[in-house]
Protein backbone atom coordinates (compact mmCIF):
# COMPACT_ATOMS: atom_id res chain seq x y z
CA UNK A 1 0.00 0.00 0.00
CA UNK A 2 1.32 3.60 -0.85
CA UNK A 3 0.32 6.85 -2.32
CA UNK A 4 1.16 8.95 -5.34
CA UNK A 5 1.00 12.46 -4.05
CA UNK A 6 1.23 15.35 -6.17
CA UNK A 7 1.99 18.19 -4.37
CA UNK A 8 1.78 21.61 -5.63
CA UNK A 9 2.88 25.13 -4.43
CA UNK A 10 1.21 28.11 -4.54
CA UNK A 11 3.65 30.50 -6.39
CA UNK A 12 3.68 33.08 -2.71
CA UNK A 13 4.24 29.69 -0.71
CA UNK A 14 7.81 27.86 0.52
CA UNK A 15 7.74 24.74 1.98
CA UNK A 16 10.90 22.73 3.51
CA UNK A 17 12.27 19.53 2.16
CA UNK A 18 11.33 18.24 5.81
CA UNK A 19 7.55 19.51 5.57
CA UNK A 20 6.91 17.78 2.50
CA UNK A 21 8.58 14.79 4.00
CA UNK A 22 5.92 15.17 7.16
CA UNK A 23 3.38 15.34 4.97
CA UNK A 24 3.87 11.79 2.84
CA UNK A 25 4.43 10.33 6.21
CA UNK A 26 1.07 11.00 7.15
CA UNK A 27 -0.53 10.33 4.16
CA UNK A 28 0.92 6.89 4.12
CA UNK A 29 0.31 6.37 7.61
CA UNK A 30 -3.20 7.24 6.88
CA UNK A 31 -3.27 4.92 4.42
CA UNK A 32 -1.86 2.00 6.58
CA UNK A 33 -4.06 2.82 9.58
CA UNK A 34 -7.27 2.96 7.56
CA UNK A 35 -6.39 -0.53 5.75
CA UNK A 36 -6.13 1.26 2.40
CA UNK A 37 -4.80 -1.56 -0.20
CA UNK A 38 -4.68 -0.07 -3.70
CA UNK A 39 -2.21 2.60 -4.30
CA UNK A 40 -3.86 5.97 -4.12
CA UNK A 41 -3.42 9.24 -5.58
CA UNK A 42 -3.29 12.66 -3.88
CA UNK A 43 -3.23 16.12 -4.89
CA UNK A 44 -1.87 18.32 -1.74
CA UNK A 45 -1.92 22.33 -2.61
CA UNK A 46 0.32 24.10 -0.42
CA UNK A 47 -0.26 27.57 -0.13
CA UNK A 48 -1.11 30.52 1.79
CA UNK A 49 -3.83 32.13 3.48
CA UNK A 50 -5.01 34.55 0.89
CA UNK A 51 -5.10 31.14 -1.50
CA UNK A 52 -7.22 28.97 0.36
CA UNK A 53 -8.99 32.05 1.29
CA UNK A 54 -9.92 32.23 -3.04
CA UNK A 55 -10.57 28.36 -2.71
CA UNK A 56 -12.75 28.40 0.23
CA UNK A 57 -15.05 30.89 -1.07
CA UNK A 58 -15.19 29.42 -5.08
CA UNK A 59 -15.91 25.98 -3.83
CA UNK A 60 -17.81 26.58 -0.44
CA UNK A 61 -18.92 29.57 -0.65
CA UNK A 62 -17.18 30.78 2.80
CA UNK A 63 -15.48 34.37 2.30
CA UNK A 64 -12.56 33.91 4.84
CA UNK A 65 -9.22 31.78 4.94
CA UNK A 66 -9.16 27.89 6.82
CA UNK A 67 -6.24 26.31 7.84
CA UNK A 68 -7.25 23.06 5.53
CA UNK A 69 -10.00 21.95 2.51
CA UNK A 70 -10.39 18.45 1.39
CA UNK A 71 -12.06 17.55 -1.46
CA UNK A 72 -12.99 13.89 -1.69
CA UNK A 73 -13.29 11.79 -4.81
CA UNK A 74 -15.63 9.40 -3.22
CA UNK A 75 -18.50 9.03 -0.53
CA UNK A 76 -16.84 6.94 1.77
CA UNK A 77 -18.25 5.81 5.03
CA UNK A 78 -15.35 5.73 7.59
CA UNK A 79 -14.20 2.27 9.31
CA UNK A 80 -15.77 0.61 6.42
CA UNK A 81 -14.16 0.74 3.52
CA UNK A 82 -14.92 -1.12 0.08
CA UNK A 83 -12.98 -4.46 0.31
CA UNK A 84 -12.94 -4.45 -3.45
CA UNK A 85 -11.30 -1.25 -4.77
CA UNK A 86 -11.72 -1.96 -8.34
CA UNK A 87 -14.61 0.53 -9.39
CA UNK A 88 -12.18 3.02 -7.56
CA UNK A 89 -9.24 2.73 -9.66
CA UNK A 90 -8.62 4.89 -12.66
CA UNK A 91 -8.31 3.07 -15.76
CA UNK A 92 -5.14 4.90 -16.97
CA UNK A 93 -3.16 4.81 -14.13
CA UNK A 94 -4.40 1.83 -11.76
CA UNK A 95 -3.98 4.25 -9.13
CA UNK A 96 -7.42 5.46 -6.43
CA UNK A 97 -7.74 8.79 -6.95
CA UNK A 98 -9.06 9.64 -2.99
CA UNK A 99 -8.92 13.08 -3.56
CA UNK A 100 -7.31 16.81 -3.20
CA UNK A 101 -6.56 18.59 -0.19
CA UNK A 102 -4.73 22.21 0.30
CA UNK A 103 -2.83 23.29 2.96
CA UNK A 104 -2.56 27.04 4.31
CA UNK A 105 0.76 26.96 5.21
CA UNK A 106 0.42 30.64 6.63
CA UNK A 107 -1.87 29.57 8.83
CA UNK A 108 -0.61 26.18 9.54
CA UNK A 109 2.53 28.29 11.23
CA UNK A 110 0.57 30.62 13.13
CA UNK A 111 -1.54 27.50 14.79
CA UNK A 112 1.86 26.02 15.50
CA UNK A 113 2.56 29.35 17.22
CA UNK A 114 -0.40 29.90 19.22
CA UNK A 115 -0.75 26.22 20.39
CA UNK A 116 2.75 25.79 21.17
CA UNK A 117 4.16 23.02 18.86
CA UNK A 118 5.92 22.66 16.18
CA UNK A 119 4.91 23.72 12.45
CA UNK A 120 5.70 19.91 11.61
CA UNK A 121 3.25 18.95 13.95
CA UNK A 122 0.35 21.33 12.50
CA UNK A 123 1.19 20.31 9.30
CA UNK A 124 1.22 16.56 9.80
CA UNK A 125 -1.90 17.26 11.95
CA UNK A 126 -3.75 19.00 9.12
CA UNK A 127 -2.32 16.23 6.63
CA UNK A 128 -4.18 13.68 8.80
CA UNK A 129 -7.06 15.54 9.28
CA UNK A 130 -7.94 16.09 5.84
CA UNK A 131 -6.85 12.48 4.74
CA UNK A 132 -9.53 11.17 6.95
CA UNK A 133 -11.87 13.64 5.35
CA UNK A 134 -10.89 11.69 2.30
CA UNK A 135 -11.85 8.49 3.63
CA UNK A 136 -15.18 9.67 4.57
CA UNK A 137 -14.88 10.68 8.67
CA UNK A 138 -16.31 13.64 9.54
CA UNK A 139 -16.82 16.53 12.18
CA UNK A 140 -19.81 18.47 11.73
CA UNK A 141 -21.55 17.67 15.19
CA UNK A 142 -20.02 17.78 18.65
CA UNK A 143 -21.17 14.05 19.01
CA UNK A 144 -19.61 10.64 18.44
CA UNK A 145 -18.55 11.03 14.54
CA UNK A 146 -16.55 13.81 15.92
CA UNK A 147 -14.77 11.57 18.91
CA UNK A 148 -14.61 8.96 16.82
CA UNK A 149 -12.55 11.42 13.91
CA UNK A 150 -10.15 12.85 16.71
CA UNK A 151 -9.65 9.94 18.27
CA UNK A 152 -7.90 8.78 14.49
CA UNK A 153 -6.26 12.09 14.40
CA UNK A 154 -4.75 11.19 17.69
CA UNK A 155 -3.41 7.68 17.23
CA UNK A 156 -2.10 8.51 13.61
CA UNK A 157 -0.02 11.30 14.83
CA UNK A 158 1.46 8.91 17.58
CA UNK A 159 2.21 6.55 14.83
CA UNK A 160 4.27 9.42 13.31
CA UNK A 161 5.50 10.73 16.54
CA UNK A 162 3.76 13.70 16.16
CA UNK A 163 1.35 13.61 19.39
CA UNK A 164 1.59 16.43 21.31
Amino acid sequence: MSAMIRISFDHRTLASVSLIRVIRRCINAVLQAEGVDPDCEINVLLTDDRGIHAINKASRGIDRPTDVLSFPMFSLTPGELPEDWSAYLDPETGLCPLGDMAISLERARRQAAEYGHSVSREVGYLTIHSMLHLLGYDHLDEGPEKARMRAREEMILRRVNLNR
